[in-house]
């Protein structure tokens, strides 16, 4: 799938400002590591590499240092913040704390007709991960993942998950990118089984299972400095 289809396939963003646009294009590149922890890049790169002025740039970086996906490091350059062990821990905790409410949530919320979808998204991760594409591999499980939590009607609870992700996927994608997407595993179509009948709790727990599995192969992956 090439980079103009996985735009395509993205959520509506149709009557957005310029300004969210230029976020969200800025966002993404770190949520599916395209920026690597420690990597530096300028404002006015970003904004040629986008095509924009260097103000809706700005306003983008200061959101996401908002959000704790960027840090600024003097004379206009941005980088994505490494991951110590311990923060580590404690995005382990989170995750596994907010992300599964969210799945029971859901189960409690959505409709017998939108569960299709989810399985549809479902074999599009699966078709990533036999074709090795790391890319789309990561931008269709995080599809999964926020279309499923965007049937919690959460306002709390689902930008935090999308917070976490965005502390997770540079981290995530090294990994990806180290490994291949051979060892990516998931418990998506538990998840989907469980919806359909309308059990949240195993539908809960399919997502912490979920992402413990990708834990475990980070914790299992990466070397601490």
């Amino acid at each position: 799938m090439t980079e103009k289809n996985l735009q395509k396939n993205a959520l509506p963003k149709a009557n957005l400002p310029a300004h969210e646009l230029v976020y969200r294009k800025v966002r993404d590149k770190v949520l599916f590591g395209e920026l690597a922890p420690g990597q530096a890049v300028t404002i006015q790169g970003l904004a040629e590499e986008i095509g924009v002025s260097m103000t809706p740039v700005r306003e983008a970086i200061r959101r996401l240092t908002a959000e704790g996906a960027l840090v600024f490091q003097g004379n206009r350059r941005v980088c994505v913040p490494q991951m110590d062990e311990n923060n580590f821990s404690e995005l382990v905790f989170a995750r596994q704390s907010v992300e599964p409410e969210l799945a029971r949530l859901a189960c409690e919320n959505i409709s017998a007709d939108a569960i299709p979808e989810l399985r549809t998204i479902d074999q599009c991760v699966n078709r990533a991960i036999e074709a090795g594409d790391v890319r789309r591999y990561m931008f269709e499980n995080h599809r999964f993942h926020f279309t499923l939590y965007g049937h919690a009607n959460s306002a709390i609870l689902v930008p935090m998950a999308e917070t976490l992700w965005l502390r997770y996927g540079p981290l995530y994608r090294i990994i990806c990118g180290k490994w291949g997407t051979a060892s990516m595993v998931d418990l998506h179509n538990e998840a989907v089984v469980a919806l359909e009948a309308g059990d949240a709790i195993a539908a809960g727990q399919a997502i912490l299972q979920d992402i413990q599995q990708g834990f475990e192969i980070v914790r299992n992956s990466f070397e601490w400095s």
